[in-house]
Protein backbone atom coordinates (compact mmCIF):
# COMPACT_ATOMS: atom_id res chain seq x y z
CA UNK A 1 0.00 0.00 0.00
CA UNK A 2 1.21 3.78 -1.24
CA UNK A 3 -0.89 6.50 0.77
CA UNK A 4 -0.58 9.89 -0.27
CA UNK A 5 -1.93 13.34 0.97
CA UNK A 6 -5.36 12.33 -0.08
CA UNK A 7 -6.04 9.56 2.80
CA UNK A 8 -5.66 12.38 5.47
CA UNK A 9 -8.12 15.24 3.81
CA UNK A 10 -10.79 13.65 5.97
CA UNK A 11 -9.05 14.43 8.68
CA UNK A 12 -8.89 17.88 8.12
CA UNK A 13 -5.25 18.04 6.45
CA UNK A 14 -5.48 19.18 3.11
CA UNK A 15 -3.76 17.72 -0.10
CA UNK A 16 -1.75 19.75 -2.37
CA UNK A 17 -2.52 19.33 -6.14
CA UNK A 18 -6.26 18.25 -5.57
CA UNK A 19 -8.98 21.30 -6.61
CA UNK A 20 -9.09 22.60 -3.51
CA UNK A 21 -5.51 21.87 -2.65
CA UNK A 22 -2.71 23.94 -0.70
CA UNK A 23 -0.90 24.75 -4.36
CA UNK A 24 -3.46 24.56 -6.33
CA UNK A 25 -5.57 27.73 -4.76
CA UNK A 26 -1.55 29.39 -3.62
CA UNK A 27 1.18 28.23 -6.03
CA UNK A 28 3.42 30.38 -4.22
CA UNK A 29 2.97 28.08 -1.43
CA UNK A 30 4.92 25.32 -2.86
CA UNK A 31 7.91 27.26 -2.03
CA UNK A 32 7.72 26.75 1.73
CA UNK A 33 8.61 23.63 1.14
CA UNK A 34 11.46 23.67 -1.78
CA UNK A 35 14.50 23.30 -0.16
CA UNK A 36 16.45 25.97 -1.81
CA UNK A 37 13.68 28.89 -0.84
CA UNK A 38 13.35 27.67 2.69
CA UNK A 39 17.46 27.84 3.20
CA UNK A 40 18.08 31.43 1.17
CA UNK A 41 14.70 33.01 2.45
CA UNK A 42 14.23 34.02 6.29
CA UNK A 43 10.42 35.37 5.18
CA UNK A 44 10.04 31.82 3.73
CA UNK A 45 10.87 30.43 6.63
CA UNK A 46 8.49 31.99 8.82
CA UNK A 47 5.89 31.68 6.96
CA UNK A 48 6.80 27.92 6.45
CA UNK A 49 6.68 27.98 10.75
CA UNK A 50 2.80 29.59 10.81
CA UNK A 51 2.22 26.93 8.10
CA UNK A 52 2.70 24.26 10.26
CA UNK A 53 1.21 25.58 13.05
CA UNK A 54 -1.68 25.94 11.77
CA UNK A 55 -2.27 22.79 9.28
CA UNK A 56 -5.14 20.48 11.53
CA UNK A 57 -2.99 20.57 14.45
CA UNK A 58 -5.81 18.35 16.22
CA UNK A 59 -5.81 16.02 13.43
CA UNK A 60 -7.20 12.57 13.85
CA UNK A 61 -6.87 9.35 12.34
CA UNK A 62 -9.77 8.28 9.49
CA UNK A 63 -11.40 5.33 8.16
CA UNK A 64 -9.27 5.61 5.55
CA UNK A 65 -6.63 4.85 8.21
CA UNK A 66 -8.52 2.29 10.21
CA UNK A 67 -9.04 0.44 7.24
CA UNK A 68 -5.46 -0.39 6.96
CA UNK A 69 -4.77 -0.87 10.26
CA UNK A 70 -7.67 -3.87 10.20
CA UNK A 71 -5.49 -4.91 6.74
CA UNK A 72 -2.40 -5.41 8.87
CA UNK A 73 -4.33 -7.14 11.55
CA UNK A 74 -5.81 -10.06 9.03
CA UNK A 75 -2.53 -10.28 7.87
CA UNK A 76 -2.57 -8.96 4.55
CA UNK A 77 -0.88 -5.71 4.31
CA UNK A 78 2.53 -6.58 4.18
CA UNK A 79 3.69 -3.08 3.95
CA UNK A 80 2.50 0.30 4.20
CA UNK A 81 4.58 3.01 2.17
CA UNK A 82 3.35 6.85 2.65
CA UNK A 83 4.24 9.80 1.04
CA UNK A 84 2.35 11.68 3.89
CA UNK A 85 3.96 13.29 6.76
CA UNK A 86 1.71 13.72 9.38
CA UNK A 87 1.88 10.57 11.39
CA UNK A 88 -2.01 9.77 11.55
CA UNK A 89 -0.85 6.23 10.22
CA UNK A 90 0.83 4.99 12.99
CA UNK A 91 -1.62 7.01 15.44
CA UNK A 92 -4.42 4.69 13.77
CA UNK A 93 -1.88 1.80 14.85
CA UNK A 94 -0.38 0.58 11.84
CA UNK A 95 3.21 -0.63 12.25
CA UNK A 96 6.43 -0.42 10.68
CA UNK A 97 5.04 2.64 8.63
CA UNK A 98 7.81 3.73 5.50
CA UNK A 99 7.66 7.34 5.89
CA UNK A 100 9.35 7.87 2.53
CA UNK A 101 9.19 12.08 2.94
CA UNK A 102 9.90 11.97 6.60
CA UNK A 103 7.86 13.15 9.57
CA UNK A 104 6.45 16.79 10.49
CA UNK A 105 6.79 15.07 14.01
CA UNK A 106 10.32 16.31 14.74
CA UNK A 107 12.56 19.31 13.74
CA UNK A 108 16.25 18.91 12.41
CA UNK A 109 19.04 21.39 12.29
CA UNK A 110 20.40 21.64 8.81
CA UNK A 111 23.91 22.03 10.08
CA UNK A 112 23.97 19.73 13.31
CA UNK A 113 21.67 17.71 12.37
CA UNK A 114 20.47 17.53 16.08
CA UNK A 115 16.53 16.70 15.81
CA UNK A 116 13.99 17.84 18.77
CA UNK A 117 9.69 17.46 18.54
CA UNK A 118 8.02 19.37 16.39
CA UNK A 119 6.14 20.75 19.40
CA UNK A 120 9.26 22.18 20.64
CA UNK A 121 9.60 24.25 18.14
CA UNK A 122 6.10 25.80 17.73
CA UNK A 123 6.51 26.42 21.05
CA UNK A 124 9.39 28.83 19.92
CA UNK A 125 7.14 30.38 17.10
CA UNK A 126 4.06 31.15 19.47
CA UNK A 127 6.48 32.51 22.51
CA UNK A 128 7.61 34.81 19.66
CA UNK A 129 10.43 33.21 17.65
CA UNK A 130 9.24 33.56 13.79
CA UNK A 131 12.27 31.90 13.34
CA UNK A 132 13.67 29.52 15.58
CA UNK A 133 17.62 28.67 15.18
CA UNK A 134 19.11 25.21 16.62
CA UNK A 135 19.49 25.38 20.81
CA UNK A 136 22.83 23.88 20.19
CA UNK A 137 24.55 25.30 16.97
CA UNK A 138 22.10 28.32 16.06
CA UNK A 139 21.66 26.34 12.91
CA UNK A 140 18.44 27.26 10.87
CA UNK A 141 15.74 24.13 11.47
CA UNK A 142 13.30 22.52 9.49
CA UNK A 143 10.50 20.22 9.93
CA UNK A 144 12.10 16.50 9.41
CA UNK A 145 10.16 15.99 6.13
CA UNK A 146 11.57 16.15 2.40
CA UNK A 147 11.29 18.89 0.80
CA UNK A 148 11.99 19.31 -2.77
CA UNK A 149 14.97 19.38 -3.58
CA UNK A 150 16.25 17.13 -1.03
CA UNK A 151 17.04 13.58 -1.23
CA UNK A 152 15.03 10.52 0.17
CA UNK A 153 16.42 8.31 2.85
CA UNK A 154 18.29 5.66 1.06
CA UNK A 155 17.48 2.93 3.26
CA UNK A 156 14.01 3.71 3.67
CA UNK A 157 13.95 4.17 -0.51
CA UNK A 158 15.58 0.70 -0.58
CA UNK A 159 13.07 -0.67 1.55
CA UNK A 160 9.90 0.85 -0.60
CA UNK A 161 11.20 -0.71 -4.04
CA UNK A 162 11.92 -4.22 -2.29
CA UNK A 163 8.17 -4.21 -0.52
CA UNK A 164 6.97 -2.86 -3.66
CA UNK A 165 8.89 -6.29 -5.70
CA UNK A 166 7.39 -8.55 -3.77
CA UNK A 167 3.87 -8.10 -3.35
CA UNK A 168 1.06 -9.66 -4.82
CA UNK A 169 -1.50 -6.32 -5.27
CA UNK A 170 -0.32 -2.82 -4.92
CA UNK A 171 -2.55 -0.17 -3.80
CA UNK A 172 -1.76 3.35 -4.60
CA UNK A 173 -4.07 5.54 -2.18
CA UNK A 174 -4.74 8.60 -2.48
CA UNK A 175 -1.43 10.18 -4.24
CA UNK A 176 -1.46 12.05 -7.19
CA UNK A 177 1.62 9.80 -8.46
CA UNK A 178 3.69 12.51 -9.69
CA UNK A 179 6.11 12.84 -7.45
CA UNK A 180 9.28 10.45 -7.62
CA UNK A 181 11.07 8.36 -6.75
CA UNK A 182 7.71 7.73 -4.87
CA UNK A 183 5.59 7.12 -7.85
CA UNK A 184 7.82 5.03 -9.77
CA UNK A 185 7.09 2.16 -6.96
CA UNK A 186 4.09 1.28 -8.83
CA UNK A 187 6.16 0.27 -11.85
CA UNK A 188 8.32 -1.64 -9.60
CA UNK A 189 5.32 -3.67 -8.57
CA UNK A 190 4.13 -3.73 -11.98
CA UNK A 191 7.19 -5.20 -13.16
CA UNK A 192 7.28 -7.78 -11.12
CA UNK A 193 3.76 -9.16 -11.72
CA UNK A 194 2.01 -7.25 -9.42
CA UNK A 195 -1.86 -6.04 -9.55
CA UNK A 196 -2.34 -2.71 -9.40
CA UNK A 197 -5.11 -0.78 -7.69
CA UNK A 198 -5.21 2.80 -7.89
CA UNK A 199 -7.56 5.15 -5.28
CA UNK A 200 -8.10 8.64 -6.00
CA UNK A 201 -10.22 11.35 -6.91
CA UNK A 202 -8.13 12.53 -9.54
CA UNK A 203 -6.59 11.00 -12.69
CA UNK A 204 -2.91 10.04 -12.44
CA UNK A 205 -0.11 9.42 -14.75
CA UNK A 206 -0.29 5.70 -13.76
CA UNK A 207 -4.19 5.16 -14.43
CA UNK A 208 -3.25 3.10 -17.53
CA UNK A 209 -0.90 0.79 -15.77
CA UNK A 210 -3.50 -0.18 -13.15
CA UNK A 211 -5.45 -3.08 -12.80
CA UNK A 212 -8.52 -1.05 -11.18
CA UNK A 213 -9.30 2.24 -10.85
CA UNK A 214 -11.50 4.17 -8.17
CA UNK A 215 -12.98 7.33 -8.27
CA UNK A 216 -14.32 8.20 -4.58
CA UNK A 217 -13.91 9.58 -0.69
CA UNK A 218 -11.22 7.42 0.13
CA UNK A 219 -12.57 7.26 4.09
CA UNK A 220 -15.78 5.46 1.50
CA UNK A 221 -14.07 3.22 -1.11
CA UNK A 222 -11.30 2.21 0.72
CA UNK A 223 -13.56 0.39 3.77
CA UNK A 224 -15.43 -0.91 1.11
CA UNK A 225 -13.14 -1.94 -1.36
CA UNK A 226 -11.19 -4.31 1.84
CA UNK A 227 -14.19 -5.59 2.53
CA UNK A 228 -14.99 -6.76 -0.87
CA UNK A 229 -11.70 -8.39 -1.09
CA UNK A 230 -12.49 -10.76 2.36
Amino acid sequence: MLTGAGISTDSGIPDYRGPNGVWTRDPDAEKLVTFSYYVADPEIRRRAWLMRRDTAPDARPNAGHAALVELERQGRLRALLTQNVDGLHTDAGSSGVLELHGTVREVECLACGARTPMTAALARVDAGEPDPACADCGGVLKSATISFGQALDADVLDAAAQAAADCDVFLAVGTSLGVHPAAGLVEVAAAHGARVVVVNAEPTPYDGLADLVVRESIGTALPRLLAAAD
